[in-house]
């Protein structure tokens, strides 16, 4: 299978430019002020500026403003939305770009909520009060495997590592995978040798 791989949590275009290189088919922004690796719309663009074509640009938010969605689409040339917070599916269409719509999950209860999102890829992360994503944490896959058997595109994300990556494929199935901590030597500072071997693991997984 050809499981999509996107590295979240970029804040620099030397780690952009080493994702892309290893296979990385998307890179993550976090616009978020609560996070370690928020960037600026300024930093945001400079990176993406320097990026080759055919690699998704896509901007994180937790419960922005519409303002705050629509000048990062505009400054900073992003072709897909992730929203990590309350947003309904409304909010998440409005916008005329593809979107992921991220989902805590505590147990397989949190599966009944995604058919709201039918239009959009699930993206599955470990619930941990009071963070929104890059914890390090797992969560038990074979709630993630029938979220897949529910028919939408599955994005799998939480406590993914270069270790454990290849069997949470061939468990899951999912669409594509999630990674931030887990390819990091800082938050924010992507390790190079995590990233290659991570993606490579991903996409080698049969």
């Amino acid at each position: 299978m050809n499981v999509k791989v996107k590295i979240c949590g970029i804040t620099s275009a030397e780690d952009a430019l080493t994702a892309v290189d290893a296979g990385a088919d998307a890179l993550g922004f976090m616009f978020y002020a609560s996070s370690p690796r928020c960037v600026t719309r300024e930093t945001a663009t400079r990176i993406i500026q320097q990026l080759p074509p055919f690699v998704a640009k896509v901007g994180v938010f937790v419960n922005p403003s519409v303002e705050e969605v629509r000048q990062a689409i505009a400054d900073c040339s992003l072709d897909t939305l992730q929203f990590h917070g309350e947003e309904t599916p409304e909010f998440c269409r409005q916008f005329g770009l593809k979107a992921l719509k991220a989902f805590r999950v505590q147990g397989p209860e949190t599966l009944e909520a995604l058919p709201t999102y039918s239009s959009m890829a699930w993206l599955l992360d470990s619930f941990v009060a009071g963070t929104r994503g890059g914890t390090g944490n797992t969560f038990n896959w074979d709630i993630a495997a029938r979220a897949v058997e529910m028919g939408g595109r599955v994005i799998l994300a939480g406590g993914l590592t270069p270790e454990n990556v290849a069997d949470a494929v061939r468990k899951v199935r999912p669409y594509g995978l999630d990674v931030s901590s887990g390819v990091e030597s800082a938050p924010g500072k992507k390790d190079a040798v995590k990233v290659r071997a991570f993606i490579a693991a991903a996409k080698g997984a049969k």
